[in-house]
C-alpha cells in the first residue's frame, strides 16, 4: 500500500487537481450540444443530414488523437512527474479551445473554417488523452488507504460538473437568443467562456504538489516505459473493454441529448437542455456516493450489477421512449441511465488505477482510456445518428449500449477475479 504525507490528501488538492479536467470535459461538451450549430457554420452542404454527421465525425475525430496523446504525453508524465504532465496537457488544451471559438465561419473563409475546426478539436483530443488518465493517477497516488475510490471518483464528478455548467449555460442561451442568433454566432459564446477561465486554471494547476508516491518511484527511461507497457498489453487490452460501456453512455446521455432530443424525437432544445442539467446533478452526486460504497463492498458487484442491468433495460427504455416521445419519458429514461451510469463509472476509473502496473500506471491508464474513447466513445453521436438513419428505427441508440454493456460484463468477469483489496494488489503488477 503506498502512503503519502499527512496532509497531502485534501479537498484543496483534489479540487486543484481536477480543475483542468473539467476543462476538457466542459469542452467536449459544448461542442457535442452546439454540434447542428457548428454543422452550418463551419461545414459545407446544403443536405442537414450530411452537414450533422460532418460535424459529429469531427467531434469524433478528437478521439482518434486520443490513444497518442495517451502515449506520449503519458510516458511523459510516467517520466517527468504527475504535476508536469497535468500543466502540459492544460496548456494544450487551451489552444484548441481558442480555435474553435474564434475561427471565421465557412462562408467567410471556405474550407480553412472546417480544416482549422478539426484542428483544433484534434489538437484537444491529443491533449485529453492524458488528461483524465494523469488525473485519476494522482488521486489515487494520493487518496489515504480505504478511500481511494472515493478520492479518484472526483475526476468522473468533475467532469459532470462541467456538463452541468455547460447545459446551464444552453438553458439561459435559449432563453435569451433566437435559433437564427445560436446558429449564427450565439453557438461560440460558451467557448468564448472556456477562453476566459483558461488563465485561473492554470493559476490554480500550479499550485499542486508532485505526488510522494512518483517521488519515491525509481525514474525510468522511455525504454523502460514501453518495454513495461508492451508485457501488461493484455491488462491494457481489458482495461480497454471495460471502458467501452462508460464510454458510449457517458456521451450518449450527455453530449447526443440535445441532438437526438430535437432531431428524432421532435421535442424542443430548451427541454433536452433541462433534461441533459438533470443528468448531471444524478451524476455529479451519486459517482462519489457509490464509488464510497466500492471502497466499503468492492468494485466487483458494482461493475458487474450495472453491466448486466444497462444490459437488459437500454433496448427496451428507447423504444419505449420513441414509441411516445415526450420531455416527461426523456426525462425518465435518461435519469435510470443516469444512475446507471454513475454506478458503473464510480467503479471503473478506480478499478482502472488499481489493476495497471504502477510503473506505467499514467500511461497505461491512458492508453486504455484513450483507445476505448476513440473505439467505442467519441464516434457514439454519429454512430447512433447513422444506425438510426440506416434502419429508420428510432431506439438503435439503446442497441449500441447494449454492445457496450456486453463487453463491459465480459471484461469484468475476465479481469476483475475479487473484492476492491485484491485488485488493490494488483497495482504493482501486470494481470496475466
Amino acid at each position: 500500500m503506498e502512503t503519502q504525507p499527512k496532509g497531502q490528501a485534501t479537498a484543496g488538492t483534489v479540487v486543484r487537481v481536477v480543475s483542468g479536467n473539467f476543462l476538457e470535459m466542459y469542452d467536449f461538451m459544448v461542442y457535442g450540444f452546439y454540434a447542428s450549430a457548428i454543422a452550418k457554420a463551419m461545414f459545407p452542404g446544403n443536405n442537414e443530414f450530411v452537414s450533422l454527421m460532418l460535424s459529429l465525425a469531427t467531434f469524433g475525430m478528437g478521439f482518434l488523437m486520443r490513444p497518442l496523446g495517451a502515449i506520449v504525453l503519458g510516458s511523459y508524465m510516467d517520466r517527468h512527474g504527475r504535476r508536469a504532465g497535468l500543466l502540459l496537457t492544460l496548456a494544450l488544451m487551451s489552444i484548441g479551445v481558442l480555435l474553435i471559438a474564434v475561427t471565421p465561419t465557412y462562408a467567410s473563409i471556405g474550407v480553412l473554417a472546417p480544416t482549422l475546426v478539426i484542428f483544433g478539436r484534434l489538437l484537444q483530443g491529443f491533449s485529453a488523452g492524458a488528461e483524465s488518465g494523469g488525473v485519476s493517477v494522482y488521486l489515487s497516488e494520493i487518496a489515504p488507504p480505504g478511500r481511494r475510490g472515493f478520492f479518484v471518483s472526483w475526476q468522473s464528478a468533475s467532469q459532470q460538473l462541467s456538463v452541468l455548467l455547460a447545459a446551464v449555460l444552453g438553458v439561459a442561451l435559449r432563453f435569451t437568443l433566437t435559433d437564427e442568433q445560436m446558429n449564427t454566432w450565439g453557438w461560440r459564446i460558451p467557448f468564448l467562456l472556456g477562453c476566459s477561465i483558461v488563465p485561473v486554471l492554470f493559476w490554480i494547476r500550479r499550485s499542486v504538489r508532485e505526488s510522494h508516491a512518483f517521488e519515491m518511484r525509481k525514474r525510468q527511461t522511455v525504454g523502460e516505459i514501453f518495454s513495461s507497457l508492451a508485457q501488461s498489453w493484455r491488462t491494457i487490452f481489458w482495461a480497454m473493454m471495460l471502458v467501452s460501456l462508460t464510454s458510449i453512455m457517458f456521451y450518449l446521455i450527455t453530449a447526443y441529448t440535445p441532438t437526438f432530443g430535437r432531431v428524432e424525437l421532435g421535442l424542443k432544445p430548451i427541454d433536452t437542455f433541462y433534461v441533459t442539467t438533470c443528468v448531471a446533478l444524478v451524476t455529479f452526486t451519486m459517482i462519489p456516493v457509490m464509488a464510497a460504497v466500492s471502497d466499503r463492498i468492492g468494485r466487483r458487484p458494482l461493475l458487474i450489477g450495472s453491466s448486466l442491468t444497462i444490459a437488459l433495460v437500454s433496448y427496451p427504455a428507447m423504444t419505449w421512449l420513441v414509441a411516445a416521445p415526450s420531455f416527461t419519458s426523456l426525462l425518465l429514461v435518461e435519469m435510470g441511465f443516469a444512475f446507471l451510469y454513475a454506478t458503473y463509472q464510480a467503479a471503473l476509473v478506480v478499478t482502472l488505477t488499481e489493476i495497471i502496473p504502477a510503473n506505467v500506471r499514467g500511461t497505461g491508464f491512458s492508453l486504455a482510456y484513450s483507445l476505448s474513447q476513440a473505439v467505442f466513445g467519441g464516434f457514439t453521436p454519429a454512430i447512433c445518428t447513422a444506425l438510426i438513419h440506416v434502419t429508420e428505427n428510432k431506439a438503435m441508440p439503446g442497441v449500441w449500449l447494449v454492445i457496450g454493456a456486453l463487453f463491459a460484463l465480459l471484461s469484468t468477469l475476465v479481469i476483475v477475479r475479487g473484492n476492491n483489496r485484491h485488485v488493490e494488489s494488483l497495482s504493482t503488477g501486470a494481470v496475466s
